[in-house]
């Protein structure tokens, strides 16, 4: 097994240092899903949701939420993010959201497009608990992520 790279030899958490690291373009690819009463689905399809259109309004949350990964997560690096793409559509069951990231960096950029996509679920979540009891984020997972010499 690796060595876990946010611990120092204490046991201790610790910012990795990326100093020695060369700058990549590094990618990364998230989605999610949540889902959703029929019903919630047809008013969401409709644009009839009281607090107003839940994709859209998700998908700006997921960009906003990538954004702020370092704010969030104890031991991520702030980056320059270069591209942050979140889509939301609807599917049979619900809704699935994917994120693109992409920086010009030391280190990676997933957290970046899994944190996107969890703050656009939530987003759905809020927007529809008052019609949706049952309403279940099924999974956020990491799909893809990419690191390219320059």
């Amino acid at each position: 097994m690796n060595e876990l790279t946010h611990i120092d030899k204490e046991g201790k958490a610790r910012m990795v240092d990326v100093a020695h690291k060369t700058n990549q373009l590094r990618t990364a690819v998230a989605e999610g899903h949540i889902s959703l009463s029929k019903e919630t689905i047809k008013l969401i399809k409709e644009n009839n949701m009281k607090k107003g259109d839940v994709l859209t309004i998700a998908e700006i949350a997921g960009i906003q939420g990538a954004k702020k990964t370092n704010e969030l997560i104890p031991l991520c690096h702030p980056l320059q993010i270069t591209k942050i793409k979140v889509k939301a559509e609807l599917d049979k069951t619900g809704v699935k959201i994917t994120s693109e990231t992409s920086c010009i960096g030391q280190t990676g950029i997933e957290m970046e497009a899994l944190t996107g996509v969890s703050v656009a679920l939530l987003t759905i979540y809020d927007m529809c608990k008052a019609v949706d009891k049952n309403m279940i984020i099924d999974y956020t997972r990491l799909i893809k992520k990419t690191k390219t010499d320059i």
